[in-house]
């Protein structure tokens, strides 16, 4: 009887779903074919944008602190505009991403900043404006000479991607924890957060090479907020902040009979408190942090090469705020047991991927057939998973990626020999 019951409840749910297909069949098959068309112009825009990569070379005399780097990402990199439908669906156009390099290259570290080209320019002005005396220089993009990542190929190669390990409302530790907000603070006394990642780079071998990408562009990350809707990142910090103080409300009266709300915030949260707020009072950036390690084989034993990929993985542990925020290691290139890839396929697919996003610095639109999490066993036909987008702002940004002082003196820093000066005006001709 009871089984009667579900086939006749089973049959009638099919007759209803294929009687109204004529409705649905049309709107869910043009659904479909407007994501595929959006998709396709989409890296179409994308392909047909030019690239320039900059190299930044650094003074020996560098005495900037990183509120210089804050206000150049925040004058050349910050492009908040709005597209049409015109441009979005059928020029299929995007807002500009800008990435923040440093490489290691055989023991020599580098600053790099790939730009758009019809933007590189501005970048080059604004980081004149505050750095007058480095030089800023056009080369060739340095990922073009590693070949496609095979597992007999010449390289070995390991990679890896960082993000927030709490919520993106919450700050990583900044350069004003380290004391460089303060102008006056001398040379001998500055503790500079990104020295151990430069003493790092430094110590690697011929043969080796470590390459980190920070992409970013203006935050357009969107969350869920109340009534099915969605916000930006500001709101969604006040949401996270009103939650977290939620229960320390307390409703009081007013001799006039009237309520009001006083929140008595405890001391052991009044830092967090104060930390979200000063988040949120600067811009915010959409964030991919990328890093990529590599080894020749010729030149580089793989003992040697395993031991750089696992030093590597801690190059952003100065940064982590125990009460706060840290940056953790996400989407490695490798598998923790054998038997979930006995053949070495899947680890090949997952290397080669690794490389490709960091070569296009794939962040925000990846490819078609990368754009989703694919379940086994599809992911042996289509290696892909979206890069794990989160959100820091200028000062988190500047801290990450700046140009250190001369309390970073490590040898493999090439620096400039002198400043870049104009000639004085009474030069006789």
């Amino acid at each position: 009887m009871g089984s009667d019951i579900f086939i006749g409840v089973i049959g009638f749910i099919i007759s209803i779903i294929s009687g109204t297909a004529f409705i649905w069949g049309p709107l869910l098959l043009g659904w479909f074919c407007f994501f595929l068309w959006h998709h396709y112009v989409e890296e179409r825009f994308i392909g047909g944008i030019q690239w320039s990569v900059l190299e930044v070379h650094i003074p020996r005399e560098m005495d900037k602190s990183p509120l210089a780097m804050q206000l150049f990402i925040t004058n050349a990199l910050y492009h908040k505009s709005g597209k049409g439908v015109w441009e979005t669906y059928w020029q299929g156009a995007v807002h500009f991403w800008f990435s923040l390099e440093m490489a290691s290259i055989d023991g020599r570290f580098h600053f790099y900043i790939r730009t758009p080209s019809r933007l590189k320019h501005l970048v080059e002005t604004q980081l004149y404006a505050q750095y007058p005396q480095v030089r800023v220089e056009e080369v060739p993009d340095y990922t073009e000479v590693i070949p496609k990542y095979r597992h007999d190929g010449g390289w070995y190669l390991w990679g890896c991607d960082f993000t927030a390990e709490g919520d993106d409302a919450l700050p990583i530790k900044t350069f004003a924890d380290f004391g460089l907000d303060k102008l006056d603070l001398k040379e001998q006394y500055k503790i500079d957060p990104l020295t151990p990642t430069l003493e790092f780079l430094g110590s690697l071998q011929r043969g080796e090479q470590l390459w980190i990408q920070i992409i970013i562009r203006f935050s357009k990350k969107m969350y869920p907020g109340p009534h099915g809707h969605k916000v930006d990142f500001y709101d969604h910090s006040d949401m996270f902040l009103d939650e977290m103080l939620e229960s320390f409300k307390n409703k009081k009266l007013r001799d006039d009979g009237s309520e009001y709300m006083e929140i008595r915030v405890p001391d052991t949260i009044k830092d967090t408190v104060l930390a979200i707020k000063d988040k949120t009072s600067e811009l915010a950036f959409d964030t991919v942090i990328r890093l990529v390690v590599l080894g020749d084989k010729n030149l580089v034993s793989a003992e040697t090469f395993n031991n750089t990929r696992r030093a590597s993985r801690l190059l952003f542990r100065q940064y982590t705020n125990p009460n706060e925020n840290a940056l953790i290691r996400i989407n490695s290139t490798q598998y923790d047991s054998t038997w979930a890839d006995p053949t070495g396929r899947l680890l090949e697919k997952m290397k080669h991927r690794h490389l490709t996003y960091y070569k296009l610095r794939t962040a925000f639109y990846p490819p078609l057939l990368m754009s989703f999490d694919f379940p086994a066993p599809l992911t042996w036909f289509f290696p892909s998973y979206r890069p794990k987008v989160f959100v820091l702002n200028t000062e988190e940004l500047a801290t990450i990626y700046h140009f250190p002082g001369l309390v970073s003196g490590s040898p493999a820093f090439k620096r400039l020999e002198s400043k870049t000066a104009k000639p004085p005006a009474n030069l006789p001709f």
